[in-house]
């Protein structure tokens, strides 16, 4: 048998990850390899985490990005910070969330989980009821943009509620980077971790992390050593940060760095305000044709993402066989429902690149032409 090269057909991207990602993007991938200790390849991650603290908001020193994707930034947070004794209170209202609660329990952790109603942003007097019967609990973890949802709480809210009872906060960004307003210093957020493949329209497998002063010294005054070595941010950070020679942790990811480098100098360059209502105009664009197609939103408009639109699947209609016709038909991903919503709804991605007035026509026609009458 002989396998020849893989060529990819050219797709649009619209469902809940990867997104588009950026021309200018994929172009930087192919810029010749350095070595991951090469002081130019050490300049360039001077500026990544620069950029990287623009798109978070913060000055916090403990900002990089992590060698995997997503999933490994919400662990990143959780090994460093928790130990077995500790309480946690999880918001839970998606399948994140339940992953945050996945992440405690494998510490030996205590979780305390507020269940919140799928579709629903977290219920902040939910929150301060349970803080106030469990003044042991030490951290409040919470999912900003439930990409399982579409739904988007009030971070700032949730976050305040937390320092008022003493507690870190470990927030995950994925879907909210650049998406929506974020302000890690600002709301006082402790540690926050993201996706290089949603709103910033990079390739997978990079998170963006940052973790306050306070989340840092709390890291370098454990007692007992971070679960994973890999993901040991005291080792880590003698990789990103100092002066001169750096210690060699692993091997970084160099082309896919360049490729995160890019992306947030794109993001630099338009400006994140100016990001986030690029955002919000393509979502009215998006809401306003799928209503007139019948398509009506799970979340209230006030909780709405608007870079990940989920939306109920109208009577009668075949899920899969819609969703197989755009890709096949149209090259065109939308996402399917997971959880409580798999079969009943459709995740339509308007992140980063992918927002844009071309792809808010083409996902309307495709869907108009596809839907029966």
């Amino acid at each position: 048998m002989s396998i020849s090269s893989f060529f990819p057909p050219q797709r649009t991207l619209m469902g809940p990850g990867p997104s588009d990602v950026n021309p200018r993007v994929l172009s930087a991938l192919a810029r010749p390899t350095v070595g991951h200790l090469d002081p130019t390849f050490i300049g360039m991650m001077d500026e990544v985490k620069t950029l990287i603290q623009y798109a978070f908001q913060t000055n916090n020193t403990y900002t990089m990005a992590i060698s995997a994707p997503g999933s490994a930034g919400m662990e990143a947070c959780f090994v460093n910070l928790l130990t077995p004794n500790d309480t946690v209170v999880v918001c839970k209202n998606g399948v994140f969330g339940a992953r945050m609660v996945e992440n405690v329990t494998r510490i030996g952790a205590k979780a305390i989980v507020i269940e919140g109603e799928w579709g629903r942003a977290v219920n902040p007097q939910q929150l301060e009821d349970t803080l106030k019967q469990n003044p042991q609990a030490s951290v409040v973890a919470f999912v900003h943009a439930e990409t399982s949802t579409g739904a988007l709480s009030d971070a700032q809210a949730l976050c305040s509620i937390a320092k008022q009872y003493d507690c870190l906060t470990i927030v995950d960004a994925v879907t909210s980077l650049a998406g929506v307003e974020l302000r890690v210093d600002d709301w006082g957020i402790d540690a926050v971790y993201s996706g290089s493949q949603k709103c910033l329209s990079c390739v997978p497998g990079l998170s963006p992390i940052s973790f306050s002063e306070q989340a840092a010294e709390l890291i370098k005054k454990r007692n007992a050593p971070v679960q994973s070595w890999f993901l040991d941010q005291s080792l880590v950070m003698d990789y990103w940060s100092g002066q001169g020679k750096r210690s060699y942790h692993h091997t970084a990811p160099v082309n896919s760095l360049y490729a995160l480098h890019e992306s947030l100098v794109i993001l630099q360059n338009e400006g994140l305000e100016q990001s986030w209502q690029r955002h919000r105009t393509m979502h009215n664009k998006l809401a306003g044709g799928l209503e007139q197609l019948g398509i009506n939103f799970i979340v209230p408009k006030e909780e709405r993402l608007p870079q990940l639109n989920a939306v109920y699947i109208p009577e009668g209609v075949d899920d899969a066989a819609v969703r197989h016709t755009l890709l096949n038909d149209y090259n065109l991903e939308i996402g399917a429902g997971l959880g409580a919503f798999a079969g009943k709804a459709w995740r339509i991605g308007l992140m980063g690149y992918a927002a844009r007035n071309e792809n808010v026509t083409l996902c309307l026609a495709a869907l108009k032409n596809t839907l029966p009458a």
